[in-house]
């Protein structure tokens, strides 16, 4: 650790953080005003909108934009994935700072505008406040304080701001890695709370589809009812929570798998007997967990229910693959260092664990580059509300995980 050579610098860089923090809550909220809802993913105005306010800050950006083509298919509109090149002397590491900038929608139930970035007590309320455009800010200003030191500097910085995560991340990282724009020794992505996380849950995603015969609901024995097909199946589905109750990780922050049928589409009105169901589960993935061997045992259970009920057909096709996130060695460095100055900023123990959600960092897990997530957030993921109403980020803490990002890229490039 270099840190106790640095203290000097240290103390600079979080003076210039300090004295243009307002600067940086403005440039945020710039972020957070223009809307990047995913669904419907048209996400490339706000990349621009990007590119064009760090280019005050002496930053040019390239623009990789995915061919319309590609994100049609994905189900999205627009996508134009940014990276910043800060390239100092020869000799260091690569290092990127990744943050998205796709959404969910806001919803309803919002007690200020969801796109206003009002700050009300201390706090800015807005969607992706917490999670993750304010990593943007966070990110771009540590960079820009570490640049204001003078001092020399090894190794290459990359602020890498990508339009994926909200379906999957292979539009966003994965393009950029699949397609050689960029290749880090090291990548810290987006947070969203105090921890340091080096692990997190891989999520399998399916569409079922549940066929039967429509019918009239006055002679039943007109149609093949896929509804009540479809409730036998997700009875099963769920079923399988209980025996996931003992199916403990061993990585710190992560309890066990878990399944959830978070969409139900079928019928037509209330005297016709549904003809077609559909449904999409979600299966989030211990690090542990073998994805083929999760896969088979959904399939299984499906096909177990639906093949007993006559007349009725079911199809099962899975729609993602996010696999867990795991530490890579490598990862040491640069997980010692972030603890480190976050204990110092927060004064308190900075665990580094793991996660149940799932995230597009994984990718560069999978590309062999050791990641991990952290930014500016909450203590918990809870309070920040994120992909509910009212998110919102404490301003202190964006202050603070800038001061915490600064020094760990002065411990990277030195």
């Amino acid at each position: 650790m270099k840190n106790n050579h640095h203290a000097e610098l240290y103390t600079k860089l979080d003076h210039w953080i300090d004295v243009h923090f307002n600067e940086q809550v403005k440039f945020l909220q710039s972020v957070i005003q223009v809307p990047t809802d995913t669904p419907p993913g048209n996400n490339t105005p706000h990349a621009l909108h990007v590119a064009k306010l760090i280019e005050a800050f002496g930053m040019k950006a390239e623009q990789h934009a995915v061919p319309e083509l590609i994100v049609r298919e994905a189900g999205l509109e627009s996508i134009t994935n940014l990276i910043v090149k800060r390239q100092y002397a020869d000799g260091g590491k690569v290092l990127a700072l990744n943050a998205h900038g796709d959404v969910v929608p806001p919803g309803e139930g919002w007690t200020y505008p969801p796109y206003a970035a009002e700050i009300h007590d201390g706090r800015m309320y807005g969607r992706a406040a917490a999670v993750s455009k304010c990593d943007f800010s966070t990110y771009i200003f540590a960079v820009r304080a570490l640049e204001s030191l003078g001092v020399p500097l090894k190794g290459r910085i990359e602020l890498q701001f990508t339009y994926d995560e909200e379906f999957g991340g292979e539009l966003g990282p994965g393009w950029l890695l699949k397609n050689n724009l960029t290749k880090p020794d090291l990548a810290i992505a987006a947070g969203f709370s105090y921890q340091i996380i080096t692990a997190h849950n891989g999520c399998l995603q399916f569409e079922v589809t549940v066929n039967g015969k429509m019918g009239h609901a006055a002679v039943p024995t007109s149609g093949v009812d896929a509804l009540q097909a479809a409730v036998k199946i997700m009875n099963a589905l769920y079923g399988l929570n209980e025996t996931y109750q003992s199916v403990k990780s061993q990585v710190p922050g992560i309890n066990h798998p878990y399944l959830n049928i978070g969409l139900i589409q079928g019928g037509t009105n209330t005297n016709v007997i549904p003809g077609k169901v559909v449904l999409k589960l979600d299966r989030r993935m211990i690090p542990e967990e073998d994805p083929a061997l999760v896969e088979e045992s959904i399939r299984t259970t499906i096909d177990a229910v639906w093949k007993k009920i006559p007349g009725i057909t079911a199809e099962t096709k899975r729609i993602l693959l996010a696999r867990a996130l795991k530490p890579l060695p490598g990862s040491t460095e640069l997980v010692e260092a972030l603890q480190s100055h976050a204990e110092k900023q927060f004064g308190e123990t900075v665990p580094a664990c793991g996660t149940p959600l799932y995230a597009d960092a994984r990718l560069y897990c999978e590309a062999g580059i050791p990641v991990v997530l952290y930014g500016a957030g909450p203590r918990t993921v809870e309070e920040s509300r994120a992909k509910q109403p009212d998110e919102r980020l404490e301003l202190e803490d964006l202050r603070r995980a800038t001061k915490v990002i600064a020094r760990t890229c002065l411990d990277m490039m030195s």
